[in-house]
């Protein structure tokens, strides 16, 4: 490579939907400069228990961390800037996020304690940046969080544009609406290739607008008589406004529940949002408000063990609580992989004879995320030349393309995380080469790799079981009844048998040793474990992890 490129690369967020983390290079082999465009993270499932926490492996770029320009953030969700705090102490390079975004980053770092305040740089909306060969423009757009950018990269080699997250609403109700007159302008100046977000490429018309939504709310509210609890995502705080909107209609107050809801609101007022609507009621005092006078707005709405809602409906929440007549109301979307918990949240609600409210039931949320309309007219204002769908899993970037080829975009191209897309120079984009990608996992505050011994470990644990045993030794190498243990193993199956069986197999095991040969107590060791393991394999179908003690007296 001599001549100077244009390189794009996804290390997350390319054949699955959250968990972002993209890498943009200009130059060549002797001379290459690098910029991140976001660091986030997704959360973990049932297939990984102990890991909540799942981020994009950054080995690649630490490698260049000589040659890396800065991290630069489109808006906050946490499947954009989550991983921050992870991976910045390894990059040790500059920040650059709008206002409200930098609020909640800064937090971030307070609570690993550490001073980002020297590396992070507020960028005013619509506001530009030079790093490097890297001229880049910051672009208001709407999503379900305050300041969403679009970023326009102009190199060299000619402009990019990514859209991060977006979709086109009419009526945002905070925050400014989409730059629709920078995009055009933008379209007017050739882009080589457009990097787009592909959620929603499967639904017709429109996203919609939270104005609608808040119409909906008001109307759904205003018939309900009783104590009304409502969850949504704590981040859309044009959601929030419009619950402060329509409990004030309605002569209630509100009252903010979890602790992710009341850092939202506090960020809002922090950036000059939120100003015209009334302090919120402290939960411990919204206990001495009638309940047909109070709205409660809480975190919890996927259904999360520790979120507000879950201990709200299971009555274990210090400070809220639900009784017959009264109404809660999901404001949000039933996330794909969380149906399983939320329904059996919802069940639980009815149960307790309490109204239930949701997107299956009644018009109460719009996504944040464009739907083919709102595409077209992205296309339409931008033109580019390519286009490279990302924000997705493989079947949604597949129709990405699809309908990139119905809407006359000359070139398309299917990427997936770690593959090395040359932009320019050439006709098209092309896959070019493959970095080396994958997942971290957050286990407890460690950070593990896919391969990871203790996810292992405990993958197993949780499927089989654990099986404990020490042989106790004597000086003269005598053995004594071994001790044996176990959880998570079938109960009715263990009995007094099978213990039987293993402690003759365990003696019959150990006169084949000399028990007074320390060195030979590796081998001994795994002997016992096979051997115990296949008894409770023969008898359970279970392969439980094992560990076996030698204790000498």
């Amino acid at each position: 490579m001599t001549k100077n490129e244009l390189i794009f690369c996804p290390l997350g967020g390319s054949g699955q939907i959250g968990g972002n983390m993209n890498l943009y290079a200009y130059g060549n082999e002797q001379s290459q400069k690098w910029i991140i465009i976001d660091t986030g993270v997704s959360f973990a499932d049932d297939s990984v228990p102990g890991i909540d926490l799942i981020y994009p492996d950054p080995g690649f770029i630490i490698d260049k961390k000589d040659d890396l320009l800065g991290i630069v953030l489109t808006h906050a969700h946490e499947d954009h800037i989550g991983a921050i705090s992870h991976i910045w102490p390894d990059l040790k390079c500059n920040i650059y996020a709008t206002p409200f975004t930098s609020v909640l980053i800064q937090e971030k770092f307070r609570e690993k304690k550490i001073d980002i305040s020297r590396n992070l740089k507020i960028i005013k909306l619509n506001g530009k940046i030079k790093l490097g060969p890297f001229d880049i423009e910051f672009v208001n757009l709407t999503h379900s969080i305050l300041e969403p950018n679009g970023l326009c990269i102009k190199t060299p080699a000619g402009t990019v544009l990514h859209t991060g997250d977006w979709k086109i609403d009419s009526n945002p109700l905070i925050g400014d609406k989409i730059n629709e007159k920078k995009l055009k302008e933008i379209g007017n100046n050739k882009v080589l290739a457009m990097i787009c977000d592909s959620t929603n490429i499967f639904n017709p018309g429109r996203a919609g607008s939270e104005l609608d939504v808040r119409d909906s709310l008001l109307k759904i509210m205003s018939l309900k008589s009783k104590r009304i609890i409502i969850t949504s995502f704590a981040s859309n705080v044009a959601r929030m406004e419009s619950v402060f909107y329509c409990a004030e209609k309605i002569s209630r107050e509100v009252s903010l529940v979890g602790r992710s809801m009341n850092r939202i609101f506090k960020a809002a007022r922090q950036c000059g949002y939120l100003k015209n609507v009334k302090d919120p009621i402290d939960p411990r005092d919204a206990k001495k408000i009638p309940r047909e006078k109070i709205v409660y707005l809480c975190t919890g709405s996927q259904g999360e063990p520790m979120g507000a809602m879950k201990r709200i409906i299971k009555g274990i929440h210090p400070d809220v609580f639900i009784e017959k007549g009264d109404s809660i109301i999901f404001s949000s979307k039933i996330i794909p992989g969380n149906e399983k918990k939320l329904y059996s949240l919802h069940n639980d609600i009815v149960r307790q004879d309490i109204d239930l409210v949701t997107e299956e039931t009644d018009f109460v949320h719009v996504s944040g995320h464009p739907n083919r309309e709102d595409l077209k007219d992205m296309y339409n204002w931008v033109k580019p030349d390519s286009i490279i769908p990302v924000h997705g899993e493989h079947r949604h970037m597949n129709e990405h393309i699809k309908f990139a080829k119905e809407m006359q975009i000359p070139h398309a191209l299917r990427i997936e995380d770690g593959d090395i897309v040359r932009i320019s120079p050439g006709n098209n984009p092309q896959v070019i080469d493959k970095a080396p990608s994958g997942k971290m996992y957050l286990d407890g505050n460690i950070a593990v790799g896919e391969n990871s011994k203790s996810i292992k470990e405990r993958r197993n644990l949780s499927l089989n079981g654990y099986l404990e045993i020490t042989l106790i030794l004597s000086n003269s190498g005598k053995l004594t009844k071994p001790v044996i243990s176990y959880r998570g193993i079938p109960e009715n199956s263990i009995d007094e048998k099978i213990v039987f069986e293993m402690e003759d197999e365990i003696f019959n095991t150990c006169r084949t040793f000399s028990m007074k040969n320390r060195n030979q107590e590796k081998n001994l060791i795994e002997t016992v474990k096979q051997t115990c393991r296949k008894i409770i394999r023969d008898k359970t179908g279970k392969k439980p992890f094992t560990n076996i003690n030698i204790a000498r007296l």
